[in-house]
């Protein structure tokens, strides 16, 4: 996928066909089929392209329709669903070879006052006592999918970590926490960095629902595919800057693994919750 954050850049950089029109393109990868995180990071770029620049994303709810074919650009069409007092809201369906490979809803808001609340940051290692996944990988670790050379635009370090007796965490049998970040500064631009942070939360999402379980993605008898996705976006944040991204699955079955991610700033804010569900076939891909 993206090697590099101008890479990755690129990607998000979208190609204005016509009105409500776009058009995106893949990297060079080693993949059959389209990184769903990149999908998702183009069509909220597209959305968001058509909002004032005062109206910041709050939610995002999508489903992946077809595999995407990464030799072949999408394109995006927006639909201007609803202009409020305080919400925008926009469609936008992803087509390749005339057929739509993804939906997506998503919802704009300015910035308000409002009562405030949050989960707390659980305390786990600060990124910088972590290994790089390219020190990770580098010492024989299985259970890791991840390439550190084709997926070298977002830094991402794994939390090691074992649950107490009678922590939270104990009966939780599908927990996976990982610091990202990109790789180098980014611009400004608040819908570049949501975009980002789109895009890296589908790298580790679905593993977590795989973690109880002695099969992993990438493994060949394992058929795994993103079915549907959401995030809602609840403070500003940088992507360019670590955050936690605290994962947890709590079912697997019918061939699907659901998981859930809450993302928490460096400093402790909830900035954004996250929740996948995924195909997890295991033996012939075909039911």
């Amino acid at each position: 996928m993206t090697a590099t954050v101008a890479e990755l850049l690129d990607v998000l950089s979208l190609d204005r066909i016509e009105d409500d029109v776009f058009r995106g393109r893949s990297p060079e990868t080693s993949l059959q089929r389209i990184f769903g995180g990149q999908v998702l990071g183009q069509a909220l770029m597209a959305a968001g392209t058509t909002v004032t620049p005062q109206r910041y994303v709050n939610s995002l709810h999508a489903y992946f329709l077809r595999r995407g074919d990464p030799a072949v650009p999408i394109a995006y069409l927006v639909e201007r669903v609803r202009e409020g007092r305080s919400f925008s809201t926009r469609r936008v369906i992803g087509r390749q070879h005339g057929r739509p490979i993804f939906h997506m809803s998503a919802s704009f808001q300015i910035s308000e006052p409002g009562l405030e609340h949050q989960d707390p940051a659980p305390r786990v290692p600060d990124p910088d006592e972590l290994e790089s996944l390219a020190q990770y990988k580098a010492r024989g670790n299985a259970g890791w999918s991840i390439d550190p050379d084709e997926w070298a635009a977002i830094d991402v370090r794994r939390v090691e970590e074992t649950a107490e007796a009678g922590s939270p965490d104990c009966c939780e049998v599908g927990r996976l926490r990982v610091w990202l970040k990109a790789a180098e500064p980014l611009p400004d631009d608040p819908l570049l960095h949501a975009a980002v942070l789109a895009y890296a939360s589908d790298l580790t999402l679905l593993a977590a629902a795989l973690v109880p379980h002695p099969v992993q993605i990438g493994d060949p008898q394992l058929f795994s595919a993103s079915l549907d996705h959401a995030m809602w976006f609840h403070r500003p944040f940088r992507a360019d800057e670590w955050l936690l991204h605290d994962e947890h699955s709590p079912s697997a079955g019918n061939a699907r693994g659901l998981g859930q991610g809450r993302v928490f700033s460096r400093d402790g804010r909830l900035v954004a919750t996250t929740v996948q569900e995924g195909l997890m076939r295991v033996g012939d891909p075909a039911p």
